[in-house]
């Protein structure tokens, strides 16, 4: 049983002739037993109630003056719970905005996602606080799919604008796409074109990397070759953290070596021996000396993921916030 208990506080504020009182209303989520002894409390504090407060004679207060606070920033890489997306659409969403996250990246674009329109989909995310940042996206060179970068990369653009994401990237090269420095000359091509058709909706494109971009082919990294053949402004780099520290590189190298690239992080531990995936702050990887080098990356957004899981995903998540928020790298 849960008892919603409201917490208010009271500002007096004097002006000429006046006293105004503003009303600051937070609201917590209290589980009781059944003789109604206060076990926990479950929910932070919530939004400020957005309101305009009149004066004695009736004059509307500038909505200004109660605006809230900036939110840290918490995000997600909704993969991590693919699977409860499948089941549960609206609920799964719900459970990453209670656990604190409010940014979200997005996967599976097909036109539509999980089946709900872009803009129905926006609708529910704004209506529980989640920001979709950026969204991921194919080639199409393996299955020529719908909603890629080959088959009607027109037609998500708009979509994505529609729902004000501002990155879309390129997120996973299928084995066949991969296999020679002709195909990755191919890909640096198709990025630069994807990246200016993206510049013309004010949406900065992007490229996700793996682990498989770094051992060398005929003499060339590809994951330097990519960076080398795009143009700077119409291809970022999202850098995912595990994969790059299980290539065997040290992603603040890159940052130094490209600044400004990198304005999307992957943030995601790795487990010690096994190399597995491991919730943020429970597994091998330093993340100290990585956000202290966020300005030169030119990070703007970061995304907590884990493939895998041992345990229930949501936990994993809420292990990851509790070590992030700890740590202070959200801002």
């Amino acid at each position: 049983m849960y008892v919603f208990i409201i917490d208010v506080v009271v500002v007096e504020k004097y002006v000429p002739n006046e006293l105004m009182k503003l009303f600051v209303r937070s609201t917590y989520a209290v589980e009781q037993t059944k003789d109604f002894t206060v076990k926990s409390i479950i929910m932070q504090r919530r939004n400020f109630v957005k309101s305009v407060v009149l004066s004695a004679t009736g004059a509307a207060v500038s909505p200004g003056l109660f605006a809230s606070a900036k939110k840290t920033a918490l995000g997600v890489q909704v993969w991590t719970i693919r699977e409860y997306l499948k089941k549960d659409l609206q609920g799964s969403l719900a459970r990453l905005a209670n656990l604190g996250y409010n940014e979200l990246e997005l996967f599976d674009y097909n036109g539509t996602y999980w089946g709900k329109s872009p803009k129905e989909f926006s609708k529910m995310c704004n209506d529980l606080g989640l920001t979709i940042i950026s969204s991921h996206y194919e080639t199409g060179r393996h299955d020529n799919a719908k909603g890629t970068l080959l088959n009607g990369w027109a037609k998500a653009i708009d979509d994505a604008a529609e729902m004000n994401i501002k990155y879309m990237v390129c997120a996973w090269l299928y084995k066949e796409e991969r296999v020679s420095m002709d195909l990755y000359r191919e890909l640096a091509g198709m990025l630069n074109k994807a990246g200016e058709a993206c510049s013309k909706s004010k949406i900065q494109f992007g490229y996700h990397s793996h682990n498989f971009e770094f051992p060398p082919i005929d003499g060339i990294v590809p994951y330097d070759f990519i960076l080398q053949n795009t143009d700077k402004n119409f291809v970022k780099m999202e850098a995912d953290l595990f994969w790059i520290t299980k290539a065997g590189v040290n992603p603040v190298d890159y940052f130094n070596k490209y600044p400004g690239r990198f304005p999307l992080w992957h943030v995601k531990d790795m487990e010690r021996g096994s190399e597995q995936f491991a919730e943020v702050g429970h597994g091998v990887i330093n993340f100290d000396p990585i956000f202290a080098a966020r300005e030169i990356a030119g990070l703007e957004h970061w995304f907590v993921e884990q493939d895998q899981t041992s345990r229930e995903p949501f936990e994993s998540l809420a292990m990851s916030r509790d070590y992030i928020l700890k740590k202070k790298y959200a801002r």
